[in-house]
């Protein structure tokens, strides 16, 4: 089945937005196209032209500076699941990015793609909102803008980002200030090849003596259209004691806050009942990760469900 009349392999991003330009809304840009491929065939996306960023130089780099970290459009999931800098220090994202799809998947399918396909269960982009990360767009006139990755949804599937005009072509955020532990948790039916029932990224930041949260970030995916915040259980933890009363006081607040739908997956009434769960376990990874003192948390815990006979 023919999904496009023409195909070009651009060696700059010059080029890139020069070709979309050209073409006038009729070519749209592909990177590992693990998504986009299936929205063609189905009709879902239209496209005359297709403009591949794979030999765009320096979109498959993943750059470390002293406080940011910045990740080109065409660095895979295995990059990012396989770096051991980001294994170490942010493993919020790189546990996110292994657990898409299928060894298969991960090597073709890009993070940035994850984003501008503006799902709500993306396990990736799902990671990028809890490290408040941003987007860097280019359009056809050189003009760039930079976005936070929150922002760029407008509802399931439908993203800010016109991708026969402009080109998101680089990710970044800020390292957070130690000592902060991060941890990422996944529900589904299988452990590959499955969307996820219930996702949760976490990132927590303590003060000095390790007895108070004095940040956290708690995002929850797929409980609404875009990826979710849960503001009110991160107010209940801010400025509290690292207590395992706290925690779930918190957890299920975000259960209470969170709307998931019905769907083939999973019922409503379920996936809200597992938010609590997987908030509570995925808080306490992040704070074991902080110090091993947190261990006896992490122990105490609800083990969530990973799978479902």
């Amino acid at each position: 089945m023919r999904i496009c009349e023409a195909y070009f392999l651009p060696k700059t991003l010059g080029e890139a937005t020069a070709l979309l330009k050209e073409h006038q809304g009729d070519a749209r840009i592909i990177a590992g196209g693990t998504d986009l491929v299936i929205d063609l065939k189905t009709k879902r996306k239209k496209a005359r032209s297709l403009v591949d960023l794979s030999k765009v130089e320096g979109l498959r780099e993943i750059h470390f500076a002293q406080e940011t970290v910045s990740l080109g459009a065409m660095v895979t999931h295995t990059q990012v699941s396989r770096s051991e800098p980001i294994r170490r220090g942010i493993p919020v994202l790189s546990e996110a990015c292994s657990s898409v799809g299928s060894p298969q998947v991960r090597n073709m399918g890009t993070l940035v793609g994850n984003v501008v396909n503006a799902m709500p269960a993306a396990d990736g982009a799902s990671a990028l909102v809890a490290l408040h990360a941003v987007a860097k767009i280019v359009d056809w006139e050189k003009h760039e803008r930079i976005v936070p990755i929150r922002d760029l949804y407008r509802g399931v599937g439908d993203s800010w980002i016109d991708s026969t005009r402009e080109i998101l072509r680089e990710v970044q955020f800020s390292i957070p200030k130690p000592p902060f532990g991060s941890a990422f948790l996944r529900l589904s039916r299988r452990r590959a090849l499955s969307l996820p029932i219930l996702n949760v990224a976490v990132l927590v930041r303590l003060d000095p003596g390790l007895s108070i949260f004095e940040e956290v970030r708690l995002v929850i995916g797929p409980v609404a259209p875009v990826p979710f915040r849960s503001e009110k259980a991160e107010k209940i933890l801010v400025g509290s004691e690292t207590r395992a009363k706290v925690i779930r006081e918190a957890s299920l607040v975000a259960s209470e806050e969170s709307s998931p739908r019905s769907s083939l997956r999973a019922g409503s009434f379920y996936r809200k009942e597992m938010v609590g769960v997987l908030v509570e376990r995925a808080l306490c990874r992040a704070l074991s990760r902080v110090d091993p003192k947190f261990d006896a948390l992490l122990e105490q815990s609800i083990d969530p469900v990973t799978k479902i006979d």
